[in-house]
């Protein structure tokens, strides 16, 4: 055994007998390759895929960001005709191996280009034109930011900068990225449908990476940090490379990323001594690298989530590339984790309130006790102080290796105090700097009760001039150490890391395939593709389960009851700056996550227009969460697989494990996996890992079956704290979609179907029990509040506990259910459930008559008006969507005169409503819109009282359940009532407009819709009862409204009931508002605070233009700007995304993220920090996305692209879309032959190839084709004249299989 070579020649290492050595990296010393140890040196052909192939100018002052070339792939995730999301490429249907022994490269080598007078004069050219972030995005800068200039564009602008902002791959490039103002995102946390999902959040300091870990942050292998303290931490608790480095005689110490050496604006004039540095920030990725100018080395960092395989890893691989074009670099360096967290448990709390003592629970084992490359960090028992004690099986595991044709495991540096000494705080790596990493594997480590770290250690290799080395490490948790080496001799197999790497690049770009866009403009193709997936990483990609044969395959879920809609990759959307959610990412196979209610509601919105094979699905699932008392759930979870025929199950069980003795076991296990209770496909698997039941059929197979066979059943959970008052206002947008593809079902849906009611624990208090006498915030007096307006209830508690089973640990279905006298389930058609939110809304209008009543302790939409419910408040975003819900019932029942049959207890509650109108109408009330009190009328004030009394007597009689009896109202009647109802809610509003807004700098003139009342108790009577925190208990008689300043959402519904020139006005009234940001020309969420009472809600807590407080917050402007798209108000709509109020067409450099990513607000210009205007923060996931893609639909589809021909009655298709000129692309060769054309291609249905001809090179605003080319995948063409596809072709297209592609010429 050798201590050190004597010679090399090329990337070979040689003994001075001329023997070829190899490094054995587990102690760092030579042996003749013999001894069976393979060399570590790295060949003259090798270049990672990470490294760039160009080099900077020597002195780094400026140049173009490192380029990477392209990684190739074998198979993808794909939207296939079946419904799934599959492996294109063939995998082994082995048992327990989806996935082929060896991998594909795939990935293109190329080496190190050696700086040419070429690439120098480049770099210098865009270092002087500051190209790489342009002072303007998609316009001739007629202007800065700050002009009050309306700005137009042909977009040319828009394309050379799309090439500048980003790189080939279309990933977004930000130069000195570490310089920059702090911004966090975070990967999507997709691993494909057989993949186990890791979540990562990810901020522009150090090496970016803050936190990740498995299912939430209370299981993190990096603990999570809200975004404040990541941007200072990461640098220094997250990941490292300590490299020392030689050539000749000239040694080297260096830290690539330290922050020491970042690139921070007015530094001295060593500025151009100091790294030069990237960020990629890819879709399923995120690439950062540094160019060392003074070690001649460049450091390349990707990282990536392990896709498809059935154990879960976060990827790391860093590059170190000599760029010395002569001397080879000996290399030894540290790289990965500086502090990782132990399995143990929900310990995110427990790290940051009692670290110190938990880490005695903390230790370090290893698979092989006499080996350092497999670690297994865990605590020993669960923390917690109870009786039964929790041993800790579960671990995090962390394996390195040198990439290379057959690799090694590195050993992993776990002890701390080895490589930062006494440097407690981590910024020097004491111990490392006064020894050697062979001095340190050569030593003992120790890793109990204490943090550790977990750091890849290479021992001096060599790395030929020009050449790289890369090291791959797998960050992941496993359930038994012993799985560890199995894991290991996995990820070592050859192209495994650079093929996964290329399934995960494909996974995404499979995804986004769906919403493929070629406009002129390729910022804006890639714009929508990246709203496309945040939309789905809120509301989840929905595809179908249940292809048992081809019928299932040609039908949609409606058509086959053995079809399945399961909605996959869905979450909370919580990171880094939305540190008050606790996201969940389930680390199995069919991966989803719990999500609010209002965000799913809304982001799955446009499902069927992408997927019109879920039919109703998602129409039908949102309307049965609708309950008795009107109110909705507050999360979404995943829908829930019931299978009760036990014969069925054992003929599953047969066919998917075998007949054979030898699987008995197996078989029987399933079968009672599969009978026992509800489960999900992700949890289905972890019970067959658990019980090692393997599958002779493939996943896809196995599913299948199952979700034929089963029923299945929506999910969601009620919590404590209230009931939102909006959640219902989205079920009408959810209808429209469903119609606009599926205008043929409407009576089949409204009336046939039958659907439940949820049944929540919770109950809506009456006014006599939530109406309390308090002091006010000031102290200055007594006022009424509304508190404490939802509680528990006992009795409901209950009957859910009739159906929990002790088995699984789970409700059975029918929990979530109301159901009647008899123990059935109570249901409804979805016309009168309708009907009766209708019913229940209209009986919940505040005592004016204006907004509906913040009763059920949570505000609508603005959460951050979290005070308003205990002010007595209302809200008139609701009245509009109760105008839209009646009038849509309305011409329903117009349309095909048929009953609506209610329960009977509504119907008691409907004569209720109707005569206390009728004492109204006949009280001779009258008013003028001028001479409005702000005291409630008295006989305004006697109708609420008795409407209020009659809905709070039906919540009593329903609590537990319905009696089962039901009634029939006819259609006449219903229309009667609804026409009736439809005028007092309009009164309301003319109400609400003369009453107005008030607040700072509003006089109320403005004549926009307000979105907020509150109601001031003047006079009360004491109950003579206490609430439980002994506020005394009291009954109004006399109220006075109060008002608020304006805000954004009153005037966006209200556009929703208006007419396209009613919309001009209230556009051009917004326009000229307290609402608009003239600065950024764009709109602000509300109009100044100033003055308002901190009763109203945190958003008077913040500073004005942050957050809730006159910020610009995304979702609602985009809500704004669809409204223009719907009322027709093109050429207000486009001027209004080109002069940067949209993505992509902001300032990228003020923006401070991607523009392809939408924040959730942007810092107006009402903040105090003229910097940190413009700014976006919070990282995607915004409901935005969901407005986007009502805005893809209605520019590239039109607003009904399927309708009823009313002459045939039969179904037809008219594209009709809405896309300005300078959106098109120029064609030469236009098929007409006569002169060129401008085209725009998208993918329609996620799968037709779609191309409109604009033949005459002009707006088309509303416009329909002049006739259509149709390619049918059996390669026939046919040519329809005229606007409009008929019947039989255009459900060929709704079905998708037939066709291919079509033409539209214009």
């Amino acid at each position: 055994m050798l201590s050190m070579p004597s010679y090399q020649q090329g990337s070979r290492t040689f003994s001075s007998d001329g023997t070829p050595l190899t490094k054995n990296p587990a102690n760092g010393s030579w042996v003749s390759n013999s001894s069976g140890y393979r060399t570590q040196s790295i060949p003259e052909n090798h270049s990672d895929g990470d490294s760039r192939s160009g080099q900077l100018e020597s002195n780094g002052s400026c140049a173009s960001p490192p380029q990477t070339p392209d990684v190739g792939s074998s198979g993808g995730i794909i939207a296939t005709n079946s419904g799934h999301m599959e492996n294109s490429g063939k995998q082994s249907e082995k048992r327990g191996h989806d996935f082929p022994h060896r991998y594909p490269t795939g990935e293109k080598r190329t080496g190190l280009v050696a700086t040419t007078i070429a690439a120098s004069v480049l770099a210098l050219i865009l270092c002087a034109k500051s190209l790489l972030f342009p002072s303007h995005q998609g316009k001739l800068p007629e202007g800065e930011i700050g002009d009050n200039k309306r700005h137009t564009t042909d977009g040319n602008d828009l394309e050379r900068n799309s090439e500048l902002l980003f790189d080939d791959r279309g990933r977004y490039v930000l130069e000195d990225f570490d310089a920059k103002p702090t911004f966090s995102d975070f990967l999507p946390g997709m691993a494909g449908i057989y993949g186990k999902p890791v979540w990562t959040l990810y901020a522009n300091r150090g090496q970016c990476i803050a936190s990740f870990g498995f299912k939430s942050k209370n299981y993190p292998i990096m603990e999570f940090s809200s975004a404040n303290k990541a941007y200072q931490n990461t640098a220094t608790l997250g990941f490292r490379t300590f490299i020392q480095g030689r050539r000749g005689a000239h040694s080297f110490f260096a830290e690539p990323f330290a922050p020491s050496k970042t690139r921070f604006k007015g530094l001295p004039d060593e500025m151009h001594l100091l790294p030069k540095r990237f960020m990629y920030v890819g879709a399923n990725e995120l690439q950062i690298s540094e160019t060392d100018f003074q070690t001649h080395t460049e450091t390349n960092v990707t990282y990536y989530t392990l896709p498809e395989e059935d154990f879960g890893a976060f990827v790391r691989r860093t590059t170190i590339t000599n760029l010395d074009k002569e001397q080879p670099l000996h290399l030894s360096l540290l790289d990965g984790l500086a502090k990782i967290e132990p399995a143990g448990g929900k310990i995110d709390d427990q790290l940051k309130n009692i670290g110190r003592t938990l880490e005695g629970f903390f230790g370090v084992y290893q698979a092989h006790e006499d080996v350092k490359t497999m670690p297994f960090f865990r605590m020993s028992t669960e923390s917690g102080d109870t009786a039964a004690v929790k041993v800790q099986q579960d671990g995090h595991y962390v394996l390195s290796f040198i990439e290379e044709e057959n690799s090694w495991l590195l050993p992993i540096v776990f002890d701390t105090n080895k490589v930062f000494g006494e440097d407690t705080m981590m910024l020097r790596p004491v111990g490392l700097q006064t020894s050697s990493v062979a001095d340190i594997l050569n030593g003992p480590q120790y890793g109990f009760a204490k943090t550790s770290s977990a750091f890849a250690a290479v021992d001096n290799i060599v790395v030929p001039p020009g050449r790289s080395v890369t090291v791959a490490s797998f960050y992941g948790k496993t359930d038994d150490i012993m799985k560890v080496p199995v894991i290991a001799r996995r990820i070592v197999s050859p192209g495994f890391v650079q093929y996964k790497f290329s399934r995960a690049r494909e996974i995404v770009n499979q995804i986004n395939a769906g919403v493929e866009t070629k406009t002129k403009h390729p910022l804006l193709n890639l714009h929508i593709q990246q709203m496309y997936l945040d939309n789905s990483l809120r509301g989840g990609i929905p595809i179908i389960l249940g292809e048992t044969d081809d019928n299932a395959r040609m039908s949609n879920a409606d058509e086959d009851e053995r079809l399945k809609v399961y909605s996959v990759f869905s979450r909370v959307h919580g990171d880094l700056e939305r540190d008050y959610n606790d996201f969940i990412v389930e680390p199995t196979f069919y991966s989803q996550g719990p999500g609010n209610f209002r965000d799913v509601a809304q982001n799955r919105r446009n499902d069927v227009i992408f997927n019109p094979r879920i039919g109703s699905f998602n129409a039908k699932t949102f309307l049965s969460f609708i309950q008795a008392d009107g109110y909705q759930p507050s999360s979404v979870e995943a829908v829930v697989f019931v299978i009760k025929d036990k014969a069925r199950c054992d003929d599953i069980a047969t066919t998917s494990v075998g007949h054979a003795d030898g699987v008995r076991a197996q078989r029987e296990a399933l079968s009672r996996i599969l009978y026992d209770g509800p489960f999900r496909p992700g949890q289905l698997f972890l019970l067959m890992e658990k019980q090692h039941i393997e599958l002779i059929v493939s996943r896809h197979e196995f599913v299948d079956m199952v979700a034929a066979a089963a029923v299945t059943s929506p999910m969601a959970v009620a919590k404590a704290q209230g009931f939102w008052a909006d959640h219902w206002t989205y079920f009408i947008d959810m209808i429209e979609s469903y119609l606009s593809i599926y205008p043929d079902m409407e009576s089949h849906f409204m009336y046939s179907e039958r659907i439940p009611y949820f049944f929540s624990p919770l109950r809506v208090r009456p006014r006599h029990e939530k109406y309390v006498l308090s002091i006010s915030y000031k102290g200055e007096g007594q006022h009424v509040r509304q508190l404490g307006a939802t509680v528990k209830d006992s009795a409901k508690e209950l009957v859910r506990l009739k159906y929990f089973n002790n088995k699984t640990g789970w409700y059975d279905p029918a929990a979530n259910w109301q159901h009647d006298s008899s123990g059935d389930v109570f249901m409804s058609s979805p016309i009168a459930k309708l009907f009766v939110l209708a019913s229940i809304k209209f009986a919940t209008r505040d005592a004016y008559g204006m907004g509906i009543e913040y009763e059920a302790g949570k505000p609508g939409w603005n959460d951050a008006m979290n005070g308003l419910p205990g002010m007595v408040g209302s809200g008139m975003p609701e009245t509009y969507e109760l105008l839209i819900c009646i009038q849509y019932i309305l011409s329903v029942v117009s349309k095909y005169q048929e009953p609506i049959i209610v329960p009977t207890e509504v119907a008691s509650l409907v004569n209720s409503v109707i005569e206390a109108l009728d004492v109204l109408d006949s009280s001779g009330y009258s008013e003028h819109p001028s001479q409005l009190a702000y005291t409630v009328p008295e006989e305004l004030f006697n109708y609420w009282d008795t409407v209020s009394t009659a809905r709070e007597r039906y919540r009593s009689v329903t609590a537990i359940n319905f009696s089962g009896e039901e009634k029939a109202i006819s259609a006449d009647r219903v229309i009667k009532y609804l026409g009736r109802w439809i005028d007092h809610v309009k009164s309301g509003i003319t109400r609400s407009l003369s009453m107005g807004s008030h607040g700072y700098g509003d006089s109320g003139k403005t004549g926009l819709s307000p979105t907020y009342f509150s109601y001031n108790v003047t006079k009360w009577t004491l109950t003579g009862k206490k609430n439980k925190d002994g506020h005394p208990l009291v009954t109004p008689n006399e109220m006075k409204v109060g008002k608020f300043p304006l805000f954004l959402e009153g005037p966006v519904r209200m556009m929703k009931t208006s007419r396209r020139e009613e919309v001009i006005g209230i556009y051009e009234r917004v326009r000229k508002s307290g609402l608009r940001d003239e600065d950024l020309q764009m709109y602000t969420i509300s109009g100044s605070l100033k003055g308002q009472s901190y009763d109203m809600g945190r958003m008077m807590s913040f500073a004005p233009g942050w957050l809730e407080n006159q910020s610009v917050w995304l979702h609602m402007s985009y809500k704004f700007y669809l409204q223009l798209l719907r009322g027709g108000l093109y050429e207000q709509f486009f001027e209004e995304m080109t002069s940067g109020g949209m993505l992509p067409f902001m300032q990228p450099s003020v923006y401070g993220r991607s523009v392809l990513e939408c924040s959730s607000f942007i810092a107006s210009s009402a903040f105090s920090d003229p910097s940190m205007r413009g700014r976006g923060f919070v990282a995607r996931l915004s409901g935005s996305t969901a407005e986007f893609l009502s805005m893809w639909a209605l520019m590239f589809l039109g607003p009904e692209p399927f309708f009823m021909d009313t002459k045939e009655n039969t179904l037809a298709l008219q594209l009709k879309p809405a896309l300005p000129l300078w959106l098109f692309e120029t064609d030469e060769h236009h098929a007409l032959g006569k002169r060129s054309a401008s085209t725009i291609s998208f993918k329609l249905f996620s799968s037709i190839d779609v191309t409109y001809h604009n033949t005459e090179s002009k707006d088309l605003f509303g416009i329909a084709p002049i006739w259509y080319e149709v390619g049918l995948r059996d390669g026939s063409v046919i040519r329809v004249d005229g606007p409009v596809i008929p019947s039989e072709l255009a459900v060929k297209i709704r079905r998708v299989v037939f066709v291919d592609c079509i033409d539209a010429y214009f």
